[in-house]
């Protein structure tokens, strides 16, 4: 029985979950500016209202990307000095795949098109279908302009649900699409594909975990002398 704790600050929402003993609790906030502020204290909460300590968990998770460059930024270095401090392995998952959950966990929706605002005129976009009791991308997570969205989503089916902010500020970015009322990610979701993952193994050590940022003039640093 798997023990992981998620962090979620990759938008405007800052999120934490704890699975332990098979049962998930989490916090969520919208603070945009915050983050730094609340995450911290929002974890402490919630270790100690589950009765857990730090020590038991197996693997911390965090919320990878695409999203704002500061809100990724927090989480994984919150998420890496963690698993640093006791010596366990990381899971990132995507902000995107985290957004489809959602809608399956609320709408039982197994084909979601999720996006987020990345600002300038652009969307963080990807496409998603449950299929196995997992989530399979059917096309890559990328940042498009809204007008192409068209031309890039496949498999547009009566089926297919909306998820995110980028729905939200371009509603007419494609027609014949169900609209959730998933807009921001929640550790609650992303907890449940980090678990997934860690059942088979697919968790990184801390020097090598990695957020996702599409936009080429971004770069991302490792810790320092890793």
């Amino acid at each position: 029985m798997s023990t992981i704790l998620a962090i979620d600050t990759a938008t405007e929402a800052c999120s934490v979950a704890l699975l332990y003993c098979n049962e998930i609790t989490y916090d969520f906030k919208i603070s945009a500016r915050d983050h730094t502020k609340q995450i911290l204290p929002m974890i402490d909460n919630l270790l100690k209202q589950s009765d857990c300590s730090l020590s038991q968990v197996d693997a911390i998770a965090f919320g990878a990307g695409p999203g704002s460059f500061t809100g990724v930024r927090i989480g994984i270095g919150v998420a890496q000095g963690l698993a640093l401090g006791i010596d366990k392995p990381m899971i990132g998952v995507s902000t995107l795949m985290t957004l489809a959950q959602g809608v399956y966990r609320t709408r039982q929706i197994t084909n979601v098109i999720p996006a987020i605002d990345a600002r300038m005129n652009e969307v963080y976009l990807g496409q998603y279908q449950y299929i196995d009791n997992l989530w399979q991308a059917i096309i890559p997570e990328c940042v498009i302009a809204p007008e192409k969205v068209i031309d890039k989503v496949q498999d547009i089916r009566n089926d297919s649900y909306s998820a995110g902010t980028g729905w939200q500020t371009y509603p007419d970015m494609l027609e014949n699409i169900h609209t959730s009322d998933i807009l921001l990610p929640h550790a609650q979701d992303l907890i449940v594909i980090a678990d997934k993952k860690w059942q088979k193994d697919e968790w990184v050590s801390v020097e090598n975990a990695e957020p996702t940022y599409l936009r080429n003039e971004v770069t991302w640093q490792k810790l320092p002398g890793r």
